[in-house]
Order: C-alpha cells, then sequence, then structure tokens
C-alpha cells in the first residue's frame, strides 16, 4: 500500500537527485568543450594528471634541447667558416711558396714574395683571434664546446676546438721566403699545417652532421609525446557533444518530473474535500 505523505516528495526528492547528477555531467561537458581538455582538474584523473605532467616536461625540455643543438650549429659553423678562410690563406702561402722556391728568381722577388707571406701569417692570427660568438673566441683553444641534447642531466655532445693560430700549426716566424732553401722549408710547414686546420675542420663537420640528427630525432620524440600526451589529457569533442545534447535533454527531462512530482502532492487537498 501507497503511503501519502506531505512532509517527505519521494517523487521530487528523486527527481531532484537525477537533475544534480545530469547538471553535474553538463557541466564537465560544457568545461571539457571550452577548453579543449579531458582533464581540467585533478579529479577527472588523477593518474592520467600525474602521466601529463610528466610528458609536459619531457616535452618542453626536448623542444629546449633541439634549440640548444641549433645553437651550437650555428656557433661550429661559424668556427668552421674560420678555418675556410684559413684554409684558403694557406693555399695561396703554399702558392707562393712554390714560386719563391723556382731559381729564376732574384733576391730581390723573394723578398717581395716573404712580405706577402708575412701579411697572410697576420691575417691568419687576426682571424683566429677575432672569430667569436657572443664574446667566446672560437678557435684560439679556449672553446671547449658542450651541447645539451636531451631531456635528462647528462645528455650532451661535446667537441673542443683546437688553437688555428700560426704558431699552433707550426708556421712559425723563422719561416721565411728570402732563400729557395726557406721557400723549401716552407711547402714542407704549409703542407702540415693544411692537414692540421683540414682535421680540425673535418672534426667539426662530423659533430655538425650529429648535430642535426640529434635535431632529427628529438623533433620526432617530442612529437610522438605530445601525442601520447594529446591521447590523455585531451577532449574527444565527438563524445563530449554528444554527451552535452544528451544531458540537456534529461535536465529539461529532470526538471519537468520535478515540477510534477511537487505538483503531485496537490492531490492530497481532495482528501479534505
Amino acid at each position: 500500500m501507497t503511503m501519502l505523505s506531505i512532509n517527505t516528495n519521494v517523487g521530487a526528492l528523486k527527481a531532484a537527485t537525477a537533475s544534480y547528477s545530469v547538471n553535474k555531467s553538463m557541466e564537465t561537458s560544457m568545461q571539457r568543450l571550452s577548453t579543449g581538455k579531458r582533464i581540467n582538474s585533478a579529479a577527472d584523473d588523477a593518474a592520467g594528471l600525474q602521466i601529463s605532467q610528466r610528458l609536459t616536461a619531457e616535452i618542453k625540455a626536448i623542444n629546449q634541447a633541439a634549440k640548444n643543438a641549433a645553437d651550437g650549429h650555428a656557433m661550429l659553423a661559424t668556427a668552421e667558416g674560420a678555418t675556410i678562410e684559413i684554409h684558403a690563406i694557406l693555399q695561396r702561402m703554399r702558392e707562393i711558396a712554390v714560386q719563391a722556391s723556382n731559381g729564376t728568381l732574384q733576391d730581390s722577388d723573394r723578398a717581395a714574395i716573404n712580405s706577402e707571406f708575412v701579411a697572410l701569417e697576420a691575417e691568419i692570427n687576426r682571424i683566429n683571434d677575432q672569430t667569436t660568438w657572443a664574446g667566446q673566441k672560437l678557435t684560439d683553444g679556449t672553446l671547449s664546446f658542450v651541447a645539451h641534447v636531451g631531456a635528462d642531466a647528462g645528455q650532451t655532445i661535446t667537441h673542443t676546438v683546437e688553437d688555428l693560430a700560426t704558431t699552433a700549426i707550426n708556421l712559425t716566424a723563422a719561416i721565411t721566403m728570402a732563400t729557395r732553401a726557406g721557400a723549401d722549408a716552407a711547402i714542407t710547414a704549409i703542407d702540415k699545417a693544411i692537414s692540421q686546420v683540414g682535421t680540425e675542420r673535418e672534426q667539426m663537420g662530423a659533430v655538425m652532421n650529429r648535430l642535426d640528427h640529434a635535431i632529427a630525432n628529438m623533433a620526432q620524440t617530442s612529437t610522438q609525446l605530445q601525442l601520447a600526451k594529446g591521447r590523455i589529457e585531451d577532449a574527444d569533442f565527438a563524445a563530449e557533444t554528444s554527451n552535452l545534447a544528451r544531458t540537456q535533454v534529461l535536465q529539461q527531462a529532470s526538471m519537468a518530473m520535478l515540477a510534477q512530482a511537487n505538483a503531485s502532492k496537490q492531490n492530497i487537498l481532495a482528501l479534505f474535500q
């Protein structure tokens, strides 16, 4: 037997409870659709939030590491620019050394050649001293290059650029074009210098290629991590719009039923007639 009661409106309470639940679900869908994120607070998915934050930290670190590698590549490219010009100067020095070694020249001719030789030596030293990156000298033997190319500590690529001053590549002031013997000695010394500069240039090229590969790898890694983060954190717009439409209909229905439940108690008044 159903009891007629005024103080406890069971139908209204159930309708109100249903309305509260529907409203909460609708508000959640609205928030997700407005932000584009499935997780807007830890209450939405505590474990998912923790994972997504770890992925965010890793993504940001990798993106910065890729910038580090690009900066390192630019620095080494600047240093290589100096070695390119030093190589060109050494080639000219060897050319005039071969000229000075020819027996048809007079001492005055060799003196003129030696003047150019000395000037070229001075230019090598000027390039070596004045080639800089943001104030850091690149080819004077003081640069120990370290590029941080990963998300974690210790993930680095290193290279030390050798000193390319004339004394460091064994072109000393004692080498002169004043005599044929001096010119012959200069040819031998310049050959060694060309090889030494070439070795340094080759090593810088190898490191630059390595940095290029590191940048490409980090770009791929960052992309995949962002995809993984998106699957955890991003809202499914198809699902959320469908849920929003469903909850809007249910909200209207629950409010209508709440009104009906309140109105139904008026039937008790008939018992007093």
